[in-house]
């Protein structure tokens, strides 16, 4: 038999504390979580932006590609149109971009030469950084509507 103080006593108060967390414990918990989630959303949403940039690039040099076949089978740029619904001078069927984060135009063109543009559009406007792009017929990149020190090298 053993003595009767071996047994152990259990009391409410013990057994309240390994119920759970307390709510102190739980509020430091989500003071945690929060901090955590307003330092990476940031970082997370301006690496789905940059992401998007390549679908503008990517569109852009197609349109460029498809503006010298244009031009090795007319002898010019001059006539070249962007969905207009003429297959004659049509050297692309829609102005949209292939995942549609930018339209695509021309905005300047001769018989030699031309400019090309990809204007953001949908949830990509919200790269206010680096903007738009542009592209000749002499391959020069540029950026339009960018922010001070953002550059063609660090965009494109």
């Amino acid at each position: 038999m053993t003595p009767r103080s071996a047994v152990p006593i259990t009391r409410s108060a013990d057994r309240r504390r390994s119920r759970g967390f307390t709510m102190i414990e739980m509020m430091i918990a989500l003071a945690v979580v929060a901090v955590l989630a307003a330092i990476a959303y940031p970082n997370f949403r301006q690496s789905i932006i940059n992401g998007r940039r390549a679908d503008g690039a990517t569109a852009l040099t197609d349109l460029a590609n498809r503006m010298e076949r244009y031009y090795a089978q007319n002898n010019t740029f001059a006539t070249a149109t962007i969905a207009t619904g003429t297959a004659a001078t049509d050297v692309l069927a829609a102005a949209a971009s292939g995942q549609g984060f930018y339209t695509l135009s021309i905005t300047a063109q001769a018989q030699h030469t031309f400019t090309i543009r990809a204007t953001r559009a949908g949830a990509q406007t919200a790269d206010t950084k680096c903007g738009d792009f542009t592209l000749t017929s002499a391959g020069v990149k540029g950026l339009v509507n960018n922010a001070t020190g953002f550059t063609v090298a660090r965009c494109w």
